[in-house]
């Protein structure tokens, strides 16, 4: 499996949520969310689970957006106001009900310990995207050549400790959401070992 295997969709929503994520993300956190679905992609195409491309890529590009100062909520978990951040722009894209909803239920399951990929698979295949990319669990199990293709076409930058900072700042003004339960169960340092940024 190389990258050039792994197809970018070119819908016209999928084109706007490259350009709302690159104007919203700092550099290193838009590179995550490509990078969040080509190994998402990736292992899909591994395990052969079938998934909507244009929906997972949606989620992935749109999953953060809830970190960022833009939308930072006051009191809702990050994955929760990205999903609604999201549903938002499933109704401006033109996306029927059912599907705003679905992108939505994508990406706050992006935080759950693991998603049921017969029930969920683009639930499971983001969790398992993002998990790949901040802590680096099941990484090695991408073949070495697609890593290194992906890491040298969205490089990683400062990511590990914006990351970190971010969600350490989440933590501290909301301590029942997602970032605060994520750092207490060792996230600091499942992101600072991450083989990926031993890869390069």
């Amino acid at each position: 499996m190389k990258l050039e295997d792994i197809a970018i969709p070119d819908s016209a929503s999928c084109r706007a949520a490259t350009e709302v994520a690159a104007a919203y993300c700092t550099p290193a956190l838009f590179n995550h969310s490509v990078r969040s679905y080509l190994w998402s992609a990736g292992h899909a195409e591994l395990q052969g689970i079938p998934f909507d491309a244009e929906l997972l890529y949606v989620a992935a590009l749109l999953h953060d957006l809830g970190l960022v100062e833009a939308f930072d909520n006051a009191t809702l978990s990050f994955e929760i106001s990205g999903g609604h951040l999201a549903w938002v722009f499933g109704a401006a894209a033109g996306w029927p009900v059912a599907r705003r909803k679905r992108v939505s239920e994508v990406i706050i399951a992006h935080m759950a310990d693991s998603v049921d990929f017969t029930i969920d698979p683009e639930g499971h295949l983001l969790e398992h995207g993002t998990a790949v990319d901040i802590s680096g669990r099941g990484a090695t199990e991408l073949p070495p050549e697609f890593r290194t293709t992906v890491l040298q076409h969205h490089p990683r930058l400062d990511l590990p400790k914006e990351f970190l900072t971010c969600f350490q700042a989440q933590a501290a003004r909301k301590p029942h959401t997602s970032p605060a339960a994520a750092l207490h169960s060792g996230m600091s340092t499942r992101i600072t070992t991450n083989p990926l940024d031993r890869h390069m």
